[in-house]
């Protein structure tokens, strides 16, 4: 098993789960310099659960097309791996909203919402880095 570094734990990195193109070139104008983007419809694109938690948050689009099970998503997250990275969901309806709540997601907002405080998340989770 690779090991990762200190330096590699300091990068800024963020998680976006999401295929739909027109928000990845929105969060591009949002993120500030020194970040790095990462885009994944599966966890397993990721790595293991370690190189999950190399990753400051994660933005989870709750409008997706089907490409992936966002409660899937957030259940692997928080019950296989048992991991408790920030999950920020934007989209999505009342009902999804409500059973990804109990799947012990974070935080909703609409995409606008969202937008508006990554820079509060990108200054927030900055640490070390």
């Amino acid at each position: 098993m690779n090991r990762p570094t200190i330096e590699s734990r300091l990068d800024r990195r963020f998680i976006v789960m999401t295929s739909r193109e027109s928000l990845l070139s929105d969060l591009d104008m949002v993120a500030p310099i020194g970040w790095t983007r990462v885009v994944a419809t599966d966890l397993a694109e990721l790595g293991d659960w370690n190189d999950i938690l190399l990753h400051r948050f994660v933005l989870l689009d709750l409008d997706e097309d089907g490409t992936f099970d966002p409660l899937d998503v957030i259940r692997t997250l928080r019950m296989a791996c048992q991991i408790n990275i920030p999950v920020f969901c934007f989209g999505g309806d009342e009902d999804l909203q409500d059973q990804m709540r109990l799947a012990r997601a974070d935080r909703f907002f609409t995409r606008d919402e969202m937008l508006d405080m990554l820079p509060r998340f990108f200054e927030q989770y900055g640490w070390g880095g």
